[in-house]
């Protein structure tokens, strides 16, 4: 008896140290205080946008908001008993961009919508994303508003999606697209490649959003070029040699980056912003690479 009472000792100890050893591999990212953020703005774009810079009424170039401007508060937070929740208004389309690069990670955070929507989509699905491997100045792509990078689409009923963002490029296990059909991931399927002027968008493979607007745990995995969309904890989508094209047409490696969340004319809150640097890919996902 007295041994089998030791054993169970032995064994809550090594349970509760391994599960404080965990928590201390997280690193927290979200604070009161968005200290290891800094945020971009760019315009309230109005619908039609033709991806060109926005004109006044006299034709001439509107700036953009800017870097580190945000006085309308597009990016807040609101202190609950649970820890901090990051409240993005969505009203002007722009970022926040982690202050520290990234390479070799597990990314993983909590998102839900809010009831604000803005033009250009008061009548279009809410709309966010993750943008990773981001490089560059802000205002790359056609809404001039984030860097070039890859994106982890967060919208209503498309959680998971990829995006090219500017030159981005990526090999992704995928069904192929047929007239104007997109392509459509799946982890037994062969890799397409996706750039801009060919394949630039590629559904999740599955709808793993929870009803009722609960709030939903997405993770990224990134490691060497390789990554994975995880949804719930369902793997929506496997990439795989993440690159981008530089002037001239050379295609070079992106496997590092800084971190952006996005402000897409629809309001959403995300909340437990944590990341773990990765020296190996975990078991549990290299199959996924076979």
């Amino acid at each position: 008896m007295r041994l089998a009472i030791l054993l169970l000792a032995a064994f809550t100890t090594i349970c509760t140290l391994s599960s404080v050893q965990d928590k201390e591999e997280w690193e927290v990212l979200l604070d009161k205080d968005l200290s290891q953020w800094e945020n971009y703005l760019s315009y309230k774009h109005k619908d039609n946008y033709n991806g060109k810079i926005p004109v006044d009424a006299a034709g001439k170039a509107i700036a953009p908001v800017g870097y580190n401007k945000d006085k309308g508060q597009v990016f807040s937070v609101i202190n609950e008993s649970g820890g901090p929740v990051l409240r993005v208004s969505g009203e002007i389309y722009g970022c926040l961009i982690s202050k520290q690069s990234y390479k070799n990670y597990h990314l993983k955070l909590q998102v839900k919508w809010g009831k604000q929507k803005y033009e250009p989509r008061l009548q279009k699905l809410r709309d966010s994303g993750i943008l990773y491997h981001s490089n560059g100045e802000a205002g790359a792509e056609y809404w001039r508003t984030w860097m070039l990078s890859q994106e982890f689409q967060i919208m209503e009923g498309h959680m998971g999606d990829f995006w090219c963002q500017a030159s981005s490029v990526i090999d992704i296990r995928s069904f192929p697209s047929e007239g104007v059909m997109n392509r459509v991931a799946d982890e037994g399927q062969p890799y397409g490649t996706f750039k801009s002027g060919s394949d630039y968008f590629c559904m999740r493979s599955g709808n793993f959003e929870k009803p009722d607007n609960d709030w939903n745990t997405l993770e990224l995995i990134c490691f060497e070029g390789q990554s994975l969309h995880i949804v719930n904890g369902h793997v929506v989508m496997v990439l795989k040699n993440s690159r981008y094209i530089k002037t001239g047409g050379e295609e070079v490696p992106m496997i590092s980056g800084k971190i952006q969340l996005q402000s897409e004319a629809a309001e959403v809150f995300f909340r437990d912003v944590r990341i773990k640097q990765l020296a190996t890919l975990p078991a549990a996902y290299q199959k996924y690479f076979l």
